[in-house]
């Protein structure tokens, strides 16, 4: 069994991550005040040093710890460690993405140097954002210094503000976005802040703060302790955790996750870099993911080239285990282009023109995020051309190899049958969670658009359902989920308006004569003879007309899911590329 130590984000989303198995695991906290829907997962509660902790894990059998919480919270820390040196288990520190040094900060190794910077620099007004628990610490600065802290506004944290002696007409409480009106109301010389990372509001506070022309003082955050006897292993996203958790028990997921043709691509480029620039050679090197963590992949290397051997996990995949390579060159400018096995656009409607290599939008930010040399980068997949013919390439109009591809950089290992239960998994969840809607999407990016449209709802309530909407709307009907808004993309709108609940391109491809029948009922007139993917429609329907063809399209949509949730109201979404939502 696993044992979190959350309290925070990243243990909110480590649960979610360790949700995906379906199997038991425990998950503590302090006290009870994170409200945290489990399915599979123990929540336990209360302070325990390490001699419970040991008796804890005896008990329930813990083979791998995750350690997620604050990073400043420097004894757990310690004990977590002593922790797992006796009793002989591997530790995955769960961290935050910080964001690099800025020069124009001051950084304070801690609270003493902290005081004694703030006296050197002459501030007398000061808002400090640290919390509440660091009053006491800063106390030599604000008995003779004119000081504000804010502070949740709860008992216990004002409590805490009493016993340490803080003047109570001092205090101010958080509410959600008011660093800068506090700013402008207080007036202070300068703000003191912990390097709390990007889930801490850190980079809201110092952009608040630069906005008004005002200093910032940074408390460092401790470095992660260590010990000879035990590993550590760092992650600091949910892709990186599940991997880790994959690695060090392999027994907990029963299909294992793998990297998309991006990914390894990337991670090619990346170390042939480095071998241009460096001479260096490392056996594996760091990428950073489109949501902004990292995570290291294996590299190997050849004569004037470095490769990656694709693993999918256990998701099945055509493109698994075949080698990709990068070789890169000194230039004046940065440039992408397809060697050997990469296949080229020979249509329209892509990202990119007709004749220019099939490496998508999503992998070419990547390549471009992690390398910032100008070198010119040629990705080669030996096998492509030959594996391109087992693929629905040639049919979609992209010639002589495979395509580069992947949004999040991660494949997510799921069979059908692992797939739903996950799904049926979430939905409980979000029952669970207590919300009186649940917000379906086919992925992060459709998430993410629909979120502007209900920013009340909880996290739990937004279910992803891949391609299986069919399954995914019969298990909201099992479940009595009264209120149903599901997002879809064009791409997989104009499959469902046709009938198909399960979208996936192994399955079924846009059937161009439906399409068709489709703009004639929305009174559009327009050739659609050479169109490649359905999102190039967005392009082609005159903008006054772009309304009533979304009405046909969640018309046909409706038509075969509501009978799926007789009990409920579906609401149906189409989003575009852009993210604007068109309602029926």
């Amino acid at each position: 069994m696993i044992l979190v130590f959350g309290g925070t984000t990243e243990g909110r989303m480590a649960a979610k991550v360790l949700e995906e198995s379906g199997a038991t695991y425990c998950y503590s906290t302090r006290s009870d005040t994170q409200d945290i829907q489990l399915v599979h997962g123990h929540h336990v509660t209360g302070a325990m040093e390490v001699p419970e902790m040991i008796a804890f894990c005896q008990e329930h059998d813990i083979r791998l710890i995750v350690d997620a919480a604050h990073p400043f919270a420097v004894n757990l820390h310690r004990n977590v460690v002593d922790l797992a040196g006796q009793i002989g288990v591997p530790i995955i520190r769960y961290d935050r993405i910080y964001p690099p040094h800025d020069e124009e900060f001051v950084w304070c190794k801690d609270y003493d140097d902290a005081i004694y910077q703030l006296k050197t620099h002459g501030v007398n007004r000061l808002l400090a954002l640290t919390g509440v628990n660091t009053i006491s610490r800063l106390q030599a600065y604000w008995q003779d210094h004119e000081c504000w802290f804010r502070i949740l506004k709860r008992d216990e944290s004002q409590a805490l503000a009493q016993k340490a002696g803080f003047p109570s007409d001092h205090l101010v409480y958080y509410e959600k976005d008011d660093t800068a009106s506090l700013m402008n109301q207080l007036h202070p010389q300068a703000i003191i802040t912990k390097e709390s990372g990007t889930s801490g509001g850190f980079e809201e506070k110092v952009h608040a703060a630069r906005q008004a022309g005002i200093k910032v003082f940074v408390v460092e955050r401790p470095e992660y302790p260590t010990a000879d006897d035990i590993t550590v292993e760092h992650v600091n996203g949910p892709h990186g955790l599940r991997r880790m958790v994959e690695r060090l028990l392999p027994e907990f997921y029963p299909l294992h996750s793998g990297l998309t043709t991006g990914t390894c691509a990337t991670a090619a480029a990346i170390a042939a870099t480095r071998r241009l620039t460096t001479g260096e050679m490392p056996d594996q090197v760091p990428v950073v993911l489109p949501d902004g963590e990292t995570i290291f992949v294996p590299v190997s290397y050849g004569d004037g080239y470095a490769s990656v051997y694709k693993q999918s996990g256990d998701d099945p995949d055509v493109t698994n285990g075949i080698e990709i390579r990068a070789s890169v060159k000194p230039s004046d400018y940065f440039e992408i282009l397809g060697g050997e096995g990469v296949g080229r656009f020979t249509v329209p409607g892509f990202d990119f023109p007709p004749g220019e290599p099939a490496i998508n939008k999503a992998p070419r930010q990547m390549l471009r995020d992690n390398i910032k040399e100008n070198v010119s980068i040629t990705i080669s997949v030996p096998q492509g051309a030959e594996i391109a013919r087992r693929t629905f390439n040639p049919r979609l109009g992209i010639e002589g190899g495979i395509s580069i591809i992947g949004v999040s950089g991660i494949v997510k290992p799921f069979s059908e049958e692992a797939f739903v239960a996950s799904i049926r998994k979430c939905m409980q969840v979000a029952k669970a969670s207590g919300s009186d809607r649940v917000v379906i999407n086919s992925g992060g990016k459709s998430e993410r658009f629909v979120k502007a449209q209900y920013t009340d709802l909880p996290q739990q309530a937004f279910v992803e359902y891949g391609n299986y909407i069919g399954e995914t709307l019969a298990i909201a009907n099992e479940l009595d989920i009264k209120n149903v808004t599901m997002g879809v993309m064009l791409g997989k709108a104009v499959k469902l308006a046709a009938g198909n609940l399960d979208t996936h391109s192994r399955h079924v491809t846009m059937d161009k004569d439906f399409v068709m029948s489709m703009l004639n009922e929305a009174g559009i007139n327009i050739d659609i003879s050479d169109l490649t993917l359905a999102r190039e429609l967005w392009d082609r329907i005159p903008a006054a007309k772009l309304q009533d063809f979304a009405t046909v399209v969640i018309k046909h949509c409706t038509q075969y899911c509501a009978p799926l949730l007789p009990k409920g109201m579906l609401t149906v979404l189409l989003i575009d590329d852009n993210g604007k939502i068109y309602y029926s």
